[in-house]
């Protein structure tokens, strides 16, 4: 059995030496600075909840009729980073280039589903917003499965995140920006029966 080759690689990363090691759908691979960081693909339940998310926000953006698109799990390339965020809303435009990576500029909005794990907790609720606001980008939405489903949209206000909503198991409520969608996290992760 071979060692893969960002087991052997010492020193600085780039975003292209990341995109280069190719796509591992075993693990997750984002650049934070110069440090590579990796993580688990998440379970069932994150990804029931990133599907029926990014259907109600492409429902939402069709809606609105404006021109964006919902994207999962894609490359997006910071001033200082490579994430792959749960979903990001990027310009139509800069989606029918087909590209491997979205610039920051191109994105509207980004989701983090926040993990299970204590360390992808801090991730997602702590380190990652701070890169999204230096990137400029203006909406912010995090999805808490635990311990029960709770959304948070977040507006980028002064160079930080400013919660605007707070969406919480059982009540639908309506966010307003960027596109007017009502939501119950709580269907998000339920089983379908």
């Amino acid at each position: 059995m071979g060692v893969a080759a960002h087991e052997e690689r010492y020193g600085p990363w780039t975003s292209e030496d990341v995109l280069a090691l190719g796509e591992d759908r075993g693990q997750r691979r984002e650049l934070i600075g110069e440090a590579l960081m990796l993580s688990p693909r998440p379970g069932v339940g994150h990804q029931r909840a990133l599907s029926r998310l990014a259907q109600s926000l492409d429902s939402a953006v069709q809606a609105a009729g404006a021109p964006f698109e919902v994207m999962e799990a894609v490359n997006l390339i910071l001033p200082d980073g490579l994430f792959i965020p749960d979903i990001v809303v990027v310009g139509a435009e800069a989606a029918d280039k087909d590209p491997v990576t979205f610039d920051a500029e191109s994105a509207l909005l980004v989701v983090e589903i926040v993990s299970p794990s204590s360390n992808g907790r801090r991730v997602d609720r702590l380190l990652k917003p701070p890169y999204y606001a230096e990137a400029g980008i203006e909406h912010l939405w995090r999805l808490e499965l635990e311990p029960s489903p709770t959304l948070i949209a977040a507006e980028l206000e002064d160079g930080r995140y400013v919660n605007r909503v707070v969406a919480e198991d059982g009540a639908v409520t309506r966010i307003g920006t960027p596109f007017p969608v009502e939501i119950d996290p709580g269907t998000l992760v339920r089983q379908k029966r």
